[in-house]
């Protein structure tokens, strides 16, 4: 049986703007189960009129990836929202974020864009890491129909399709050059920019690791930054490989003790990063070392340190920070823009039932619950990542180089990929129920949904797995069965 939203009178399946939303091609045909949970429904749709909080709009601020993505879902449910951007314009300058995992790729398609980016990037499915010249492990990820494991899609490209469909969508204002000065709420949420003041009925702060929001509300940033620093240029170059793949190289005689990661890209471009020491400054002879006699341009670089840093609080009342305004993690695995997309996904169904008054008293702080526990694992991953590149102690050092020398696969670690958290321990999940992201979510959502005697969040998340009260399992699912913490 195909999904069917719980709430609400509709007769298709639309994308913003009232336009079709095909979906990518499935991963898999859904399994036979038993009856829908909720007995008859309605067909799904994906705009729904908003029939609460007036014409306040929800308040979004940032437009990077994230910040659209939430505008984007809201829109899909029927909400208008604000986007402040205190930048004047979109600089399309460096891939920066370059990963986007297949779940990922559904919760943008949602909105019209996954296979928008899909077509723009570079899909690859294997990985294979060397260690002082001799190859140590090798990663194949599956080859299926649909959406690819990952795609290389950079962040400015992400960023100009999603602007280019936050544009045409009637129900988002984009401002940009307003730049948040003080944050006021109480039965609603005013910020005050450069220009003027904003009212909405909430607030999704995705204004980067830097969040003005964040700092507004007193909201602490703790966490640790790494010494070692890592140069990440994008340079154009044929290396002459059959197809796309994912290089690592440990300890290579042409960068001694250091790694050297590089991921290919649209355009024959490479995003080449290099752990460097103190004063490194990127020349043609280390360059060389990687493209030969082969002709080559360097784009972009820059030099960054790595930090590992959560939000005290993901919420305060009507204000939710999502992205890097929550949470900021080493880049390897691909797991900084991949968890914030599912931050603003989280956020958004949350903050539409609340406005419509469907939200119980336990939704709202969901948020903080579900999502904290995802960023503590990311940044658990992340963490034991960064102790393999750049070990700290002698014990450390010593590990890495028995496991490389070694060939121990299993514990060679260049960076665990991202994969979707699963709320198992939610208070909207229901007892015995994993709280996993559905595979093909693309379809699902803006509504609750009920499949094959699964009900089904508007995010694609489990909630409850053929409850024998499917109404207590509703409401649950909207925050309405308090739950000891």
């Amino acid at each position: 049986m195909s999904p069917a939203p719980i709430g609400g009178e509709v007769t298709s399946v639309r994308a913003p703007g009232g336009r079709p939303a095909a979906g990518p091609p499935a991963r898999s045909a859904p399994a036979a189960g038993p009856e829908p949970v909720l007995g008859a429904v309605r067909p799904a749709t994906s705009r729904r009129p908003d029939r609460a909080g007036g014409e306040d709009p929800v308040l979004v601020v940032g437009a990077g990836p994230v910040g659209m993505t939430a505008a984007l879902l809201l829109a899909r449910a029927g909400v208008p929202s604000v986007v402040l951007e205190a930048a004047d314009e979109r600089v399309p300058v460096g891939s920066r974020a370059i990963c986007l995992q297949a779940d990922v790729l559904d919760i943008l398609e949602r909105v019209g864009a996954g296979r928008a980016v899909v077509a723009a990037g570079v899909t690859w499915y294997r990985g294979r890491t060397f260690y002082r010249g001799r190859e140590v492990a090798t990663l194949e990820l599956p080859r299926r129909r649909g959406f690819p494991p990952f795609v290389n899609t950079p962040q400015t490209e992400v960023e100009r399709i999603l602007e280019a469909r936050v544009r045409r969508e009637p129900l988002i204002d984009l401002r940009r050059g307003q730049r948040v000065v003080a944050v006021a709420q109480g039965d609603h949420v005013e910020l005050t920019t450069d220009t003027g003041t904003v009212r909405g009925t909430h607030c999704l702060a995705a204004d980067g690791a830097r969040s003005t929001v964040r700092a507004l509300l007193g909201i602490g940033f703790p966490g640790h930054s790494f010494d070692d620093l890592f140069v990440i240029a994008d340079i154009a170059v044929d290396l002459g490989h059959p197809e796309p793949e994912r290089l690592f190289y440990f300890d290579p005689d042409w960068n001694p003790g250091r790694q050297v990661l590089l991921h290919p890209q649209p355009g024959g471009v490479y995003r080449v990063d290099w752990q460097v020491p103190e004063g490194f400054r990127l020349g043609e002879e280390h360059i060389r070392e990687i493209t030969g006699d082969r002709p080559y341009e360097v784009r972009w670089q820059s030099t960054y340190r790595f930090h590992q840093r959560r939000a005290t609080a993901f919420r305060d009342g009507r204000v939710l920070l999502v992205g890097d305004a929550a949470h900021v993690m080493s880049p390897f695995g691909a797991r900084g823009l991949n968890s914030g997309i599912c931050d603003a996904d989280n956020a958004v169904w949350k903050v539409v039932l609340d406005r419509r008054g469907e939200a119980g008293p336990d939704l709202l702080p969901s948020y903080e619950r579900e999502r904290a526990a995802a960023a503590d694992e990311n940044l658990r991953v992340t963490g034991d990542t960064m102790r393999f590149l750049v070990p700290r102690t002698e014990a450390e050092h010593a590990r890495r180089r028995e496991v490389l020398e070694r060939g121990r696969t299993a514990e060679i670690d260049s960076g665990r990929l991202f994969e979707p958290f699963a709320y198992r321990d939610s208070p909207l999940t229901s007892p015995g129920c994993t709280g996993e992201l559905v595979p093909d979510s693309a379809r699902l959502g803006p509504d609750f949904t009920v499949r094959d005697g699964l009900l089904i969040r508007p995010d694609g998340h489990l909630a409850a797995v053929a409850p024998t009260d499917p109404h207590a399992a509703l409401r649950r699912a909207k925050g309405f069965a308090t739950v000891p913490a």
